[in-house]
Formats: C-alpha cells, structure tokens, sequence
C-alpha cells in the first residue's frame, strides 16, 4: 500500500461520521427496498404468511411510529454515552487518546445502527395509506422494522459493555499496544539497509510552505524524481516532526534544480494538525508513555498503570530482536538518491523511557519495574549498539533513585538489579 494512500485511509478513520453516514444510507436502501418488494407479487413468498406483520394500516403506522421515535432517541443517549466516556479518558489518559475513541469502529457502528434504523422506519412509514387514499400497508417492511428494533436492543445492550469496558485503562493500554506492535512490523526490516556510500552532499535549502505535523512522507516518489535528474535529496525532517513556515525542510544537489524540487518536495510532505501513525513510529510509543506518565501525577498517583506500560514496552522492544530499522539513504543503481532522517533504536528507548523515569523518580516500584524490563530486554538483544542504550538507560534509572528515593532499603535493591543487569551486560 502506498504512502499516501495509507495517509488517506488513516484520516478517514479519523472521521466519526463515515460509517453512520454509510449504515444511514444503508438504511436508506433497505426502506426502499422493502416498499418495493411488497410491492412485487414474487417477493411475498419469500417468508412465510405466519412471520410477516398481520395488521391494518393505523397498526402499522402505530408501531413504525414508535420505532421510529424509539431508534433517535436511543440514538442521542447512545451519543451522550460515548462523549461522556470521551471527557473521561481525556482526563485521566491524555486527550491525544481520544482519536483512538473517535476511530472506535464499535462506538461508529452503534451510532449508526439507531439512526440507520431510524431513517429505515421513516421510509416505510410514508409509504401506508389508509383506505382514502389506496390502501396499503407494506408488510414486509413492518415485520422489518419489528426485526431492527430488537438488533437495536441488542446493540444497545453490546454498546454498554464495549463502552464501559473501552474506559478502562487495561483495554486503553492494550489497544495502543497492539497499534505500536503493528507499527513496528510494519515500519521495520527483515534484513538491515545497506550502509549508505557516504555522506548527504550540501545542496541548496528548501524551505516549507505551510505549517504543520508532517503526517507521511513519499520518499520512494522523491527518490524516483531524484534518480531521473542525477541529482540527490537530503530530507531534513521526518514523520512527527513540527515544519515551520519558511524553515528548509530539505536540501538539494546540484542547486540548479532548486526550483523543480521544491515542487516535488512540497507535493511529497503531507501535513496536518496532529500526528499520525502511517509512518511514525514513535506515535504510540507517546501515546502510551503519557498514560504513564498521567497515572504519575500527583493528582493519580497511580504506579500499577505505569508499570503495565513499561511491561509493553519491554515486549515491544524484545519483538524488535530481530527486526531492523530503516537506513537513512535510498539507493537508484547503486547512487544515493535520497538521504532521509529516520527513526533510531535509542530515539525510541528515549521516548519509552525518559519522561517515566523523570516522573516516577520518587516512586520506588516503578524504577524496580524499570530496571527489571531493561534487564529482560538485555537477555535477549545481542547487537551491542542496542545492548549500549539500555545500559544507559540503567544507569540513568540507578542514578534517579539514588538521587530521589529516601528509602535506603528501595536504593539497595535498585542497586542489587542493576548488578544483575550488569552481570547480562
């Protein structure tokens, strides 16, 4: 899948109304489609007599009329649920989880089935007439109606549990878990990049349009554009970085095609108001260390969520054991085309780990927990750059609970872990 067609996919799931909007027109259809069918002389034997609505034209209008008024009312306490469960995780986890409520497809498709339900009954009730004005009463669409009232109880009664278990921190952490997994399966190598052939050559800068977060990024487009003229690109940002407005985002060589590539360059950048997942692989790593570092606040003080994170974190980074890191260069023929700022192992170690460690300096079982995952890390990582940057990030951890910890108990088994992670390293 492409870059920008992933961007894309991923905005549309950013976009609440979509799959209520489609199940309203399903609805739509649906209505229209029962009307006709009554109406066609085949379609009655589809059921048998004994299942369809029986009754005459002020039961129908009766009964569509209260499912009709049932469905958008159920459809606006349902909306009240998921906005009150919004407010919530945005208080106690961090308001950037909220897109992951929003991309919710179960609290999209509740929505939708009320309202899908409600326009269905709306459309088959224009359609009974009484005796003065030509009977008829579309039984197949009111046995219809009678079926997408007890799906929507049934609905109703899934959406209580999926919100009620969605605000639960576990679940939270747990889906963004399962998102960073993916990133990194997706983001990272079977086999490493080749080395590139030197360094990026100093060209002319290219300065941004808009500003913005840089969203995707098309490098294999520029690489291609690149290749074709002789020339090489230097990318000076990359996805998640902030561009200011008139800041060169990039350079190019020979200088002489500035004005080409700034062109291909600006096309290639895809930016926007938040971060996004695409080709950002520190995105859930910062989704999930706010939740620790929230659960740190005074105001929660809760230590067990920010252990649960640095346990994920630790199985990311053990599922990283043999996966490889993109290399900084794109190569055409042999030629470095395009040289870019990519994520690195000690970037995403400085993301997991940095802001719990500060925060959680003064609690004793969340540096212990730190210490251990590190260690679990060490047991299984052999690259000894890797190996490197989790040792440094033990040392850091040691040296914040000497600094922080009054327990002298709490500093003496801090130090007896980290002469255990030692003896690993």
């Amino acid at each position: 899948m492409s870059t920008a067609l992933r961007e894309r996919l991923e905005a549309l799931g950013d976009a609440f109304w979509l799959r209520p909007a489609i199940l309203v027109f399903l609805g739509l259809l649906l209505g229209e489609g029962a009307v006709w069918a009554e109406q066609s002389d085949w379609a009655r034997s589809l059921l048998p007599a004994n299942w369809l609505y029986a009754g005459g034209e002020a039961g129908a209008r009766a009964l569509l009329g209260a499912i009709a008024t049932s469905t958008i009312g159920v459809a606006g306490t349902v909306f009240s649920i998921t906005v009150a469960a919004l407010s919530l995780a945005s208080g106690q986890m961090g308001p950037r989880l909220l897109r992951n409520f929003v991309r919710d497809p179960g609290n999209q498709v509740a929505l939708g089935v009320f309202l899908g339900s409600f326009v269905y009954a709306l459309v088959v009730l224009r359609t009974v007439r009484s005796v003065d004005e030509g009977t008829f009463v579309p039984h197949l669409g009111v046995t219809g109606a009678l079926v997408l009232a007890l799906f929507c109880v049934a609905t109703l009664t899934w959406f209580v549990h999926h919100i009620a278990s969605g605000i639960n921190v576990e679940t939270v952490i747990g889906t963004v878990h399962a998102e960073l997994k993916e990133a990194v399966d997706r983001l990272t190598l079977d086999r490493p990049d080749p080395a590139p052939p030197g360094p990026a050559p100093a060209g002319q800068g290219i300065a941004g349009e808009e500003g913005g977060y840089l969203r995707a990024l098309d490098e294999e487009a520029l690489a291609d554009w690149a290749a074709e003229r002789g020339a090489t690109l230097n990318i000076l940002v990359r996805p998640g970085d902030y561009i200011f407005r008139g800041v060169p985002v990039a350079e190019v060589s020979p200088p002489e095609l500035v004005e080409e590539a700034t062109e291909q360059v600006r096309s290639a950048l895809s930016l926007g108001d938040r971060r996004a997942a695409a080709q950002d692989l520190e995105f859930a790593v910062r989704q999930l260390a706010e939740v620790a570092v929230r659960a740190l606040s005074p105001g929660i003080n809760d230590p067990f969520t920010a252990i649960a994170v640095l346990d994920r974190f630790g199985n990311v980074l053990c599922g990283m054991r043999d996966r490889h890191l993109p290399g900084g260069v794109i190569l055409r023929d042999g030629r470095a085309a395009l040289f870019h700022r990519v994520a690195d192992y000690d970037g995403l170690l400085d993301a997991m780990f940095h802001m719990i460690r500060q925060n959680g300096s003064g609690s004793a079982a969340v540096l212990l927990r730190l210490m251990e995952v590190l260690g679990a890390v060490l047991v299984v990582e052999q690259a000894a750059e890797r190996r490197a940057g989790l040792r440094r990030h033990a040392d850091l951890c040691l040296a914040a609970g000497r600094q922080s910890l009054g327990e002298r108990d709490a500093v003496e088994d801090l130090e007896t872990r980290f002469s255990a992670l030692a003896r690993i390293s």
